[in-house]
């Protein structure tokens, strides 16, 4: 069994889909950050600059000017990401009906900075 998450994204069309062996993340627990509208908008902004890019390119930009951009675009992931690790670890982690999973947690947050670090 499983549990999905399905993300469409609206100003794109991309379409996200997330499953989750069950058990591993449950229904409680989605919702529960701060900071939601926060990281969608800043979500937002990347797109943006996503499609700021494919612009660039479909306009023959000079090629620095586009590698500036896809370094920004870089950037404000790894920033996101940054901030999604901070609330995971201020929120789910620490969450009471996650106590007797922590080993199994703390093993994802490995994996995630080892992933993050490449």
């Amino acid at each position: 069994m499983s549990y999905e998450q399905d993300h469409t994204y609206p100003q794109t069309g991309f379409r996200h889909l997330t499953t989750y062996p069950l058990g591993v993340y449950t229904l409680s627990m989605h919702g529960i950050h701060k900071d939601n509208k926060k990281t969608v908008s800043r979500l937002n902004r990347i797109i943006g600059q996503l499609q700021g890019i494919q612009k660039m390119i479909e306009e023959d930009t000079y090629c620095i000017d586009i590698i500036t951009q896809t370094s920004a675009v870089k950037s404000a992931i790894s920033s996101l990401e940054d901030e999604m690790l901070q609330s995971h670890l201020a929120h789910c982690f620490n969450a009471p009906e996650n106590k007797g999973r922590l080993k199994k947690m703390q093993d994802e947050i490995i994996k995630v900075y080892k992933l993050k670090r490449k």
